[in-house]
């Protein structure tokens, strides 16, 4: 219990230091006008209060992620407590701040525009494919993933309920950001934390043994170790709640509302910590619940690795009946917020691409369309399927994204160690999984590690010799 205990203490003092370090280095001004004031529409450029703004950022990435992904990493043991509270402060942090940053400093430009900018056309064109595809997996994931679970609760029909969560994508897509998702996400924001906080206050409460991180215990717990070892397969399973491509994706809607650049600290840095809380929330209590590590990765093999089953079962035995509902409706209101903006993101990136004024509600329905006939299609194909191939696509984003604000911080002259060593370290990281993995080429995890460490290197090393190609820091592109 101290081990958790003091992870979340460190996240929370270095989002105190690390948030005002990114801050001075990306350099604010917060007399600057900020998009949604020089661009208000009344659709997605809206002003909106600092409260709100940071639910909804919160809500919009904290889908299914640090959740599941928290439960199935706990699989590896207490590295997993390591990866949470360094990739959130070092990596998920810096990547989130900078990304919606960069988006208010060219006004609310998306992801996909911005990577454009620093790395050059041709990532741009890429980026706008990759994130689409990206945006409807998410989409897909996080309908039947809250439609199952409320089949579990209710024993209804899940064609009815992904009638209804569709419905409510289609609204939550079209629909001015202030008018539903404004509205609602308080009372979502309210059951998600009622749940996490809830499940610590009963660990804490029943004093459960909670794994310590030492160093006998920083190794590789998983009951398949030789084919899943820690690098890179924790690095990919615990995405949201450490470092999550498809935050880039969500932050440029709150870039659209924030109303002064002081704002992106807590929006987009305090976002990302109170998701990494999450995350190791429920990375302890599923090392603990079952009696150990050992005995978790014997549920998750018994439940065929659904980790829906592990949270309801949590959320029902520590909490009780009214308890456990509220959680579980946390477990439902993550997904769902995310899904939600995950076809609006998608939605704008395409309108911004074709250059399609999105004011006009029926040039909203025409983008929206054709991602919802997709969504509808992948609906039709294997929930485990989608979801660990979302899972490298995810942090794959992640590492162009980290590349590009590393560009961007070398083209201004700034600190660019702060991204470019979780970069190089991503990029190790996708590389190797993609080699290694199931879903992957499947070669065995030696070589795999080589190469992608390897690959790694070189980029590192090519990004420094453009650095120092006259003897002084220069302006370059990185493409």
């Amino acid at each position: 219990m101290i081990s958790l205990l003091v992870s979340i203490i460190v996240l929370i003092g270095g989002y105190f230091i690390l948030s005002r370090i990114c801050e001075r280095i990306f350099g604010i001004d917060s007399k600057r006008s900020t998009p949604s004031k020089t661009m208000a529409d009344g659709v997605d450029f809206v002003p909106l209060p600092l409260w709100k703004i940071f639910t909804i950022q919160f809500l919009n990435i904290a889908g299914l992620g640090p959740i599941f992904g928290a439960v199935a990493g706990a699989m590896w043991g207490p590295v997993a407590f390591v990866w949470i509270v360094l990739g959130t402060l070092f990596a998920g942090g810096v990547h989130d701040y900078f990304s919606g940053m960069l988006s208010v400093k060219h006004k609310g430009e998306n992801i996909t525009e911005i990577s454009g900018r620093y790395l050059g056309s041709w990532v741009k064109q890429f980026m706008a494919i990759f994130s689409v595809v990206l945006l409807i997996m998410v989409g897909t994931v996080f309908i039947m993933g809250p439609a199952k679970i409320l089949v579990g609760i209710t024993g209804g029909d899940t064609f009815v309920w992904v009638c209804i969560i569709m419905v409510y994508y289609v609204l939550s897509t079209i629909l001015p950001i202030d008018k539903l998702i404004g509205r609602i996400y308080p009372v979502f924001g309210i059951a998600l934390l009622f749940m996490a906080f809830g499940i610590l206050f009963m660990m804490v409460y029943n004093n459960l043994t909670v794994p310590e991180i030492t160093l006998s215990n920083l190794r590789n717990m998983h009951h398949d170790g030789t084919r899943f070892p820690v690098f890179p397969f924790v690095f990919v399973t615990i995405a949201c709640g450490a470092i999550s491509g498809f935050h880039a994706t969500q932050s440029p809607l709150m870039a659209r509302c924030v109303t002064n650049e002081r704002q992106g600290r807590p929006v987009f840095f305090g976002a990302m910590v109170t998701e990494g809380i999450v995350a190791l929330i429920w990375a302890a209590i599923s090392m603990c619940f079952f009696g150990g590590v050992d005995l978790l990765n014997n549920e998750m093999v018994a439940s065929g690795g659904n980790a829906a089953l592990v949270v309801n079962q949590i959320s029902n035995s520590l909490l009780g009946k009214i308890g456990g509902v509220l959680a579980i409706l946390g477990v439902i209101a993550a997904p769902i917020t995310s899904g939600d903006t995950a076809f609006r993101s998608a939605r704008l990136i395409i309108a911004d691409l074709i250059r399609f004024k999105q004011g006009p509600v029926m040039n909203r329905i025409i983008v929206s369309l054709p991602l919802f006939l997709v969504a509808l299609v992948l609906l039709n194909m294997d929930f485990a399927i989608i979801w660990r191939y979302f899972a490298w696509t995810n942090q794959t984003m992640a590492t162009i994204v980290l590349w590009t604000i590393t560009s961007y911080l070398i083209r201004e002259n700034k600190f660019y160690w702060i991204s470019l060593i979780p970069a190089v370290f991503m990029t190790a990281v996708i590389i190797t999984y993609i080699l290694v993995a199931p879903e992957g080429f499947g070669i065995t995890p030696g070589i795999s590690q080589l190469i992608g460490i390897f690959s790694a290197g070189l980029a590192f090393l090519l990004t420094m010799k453009k650095i120092y190609k006259k003897g002084d820091l220069v302006s370059v592109d990185i493409s």
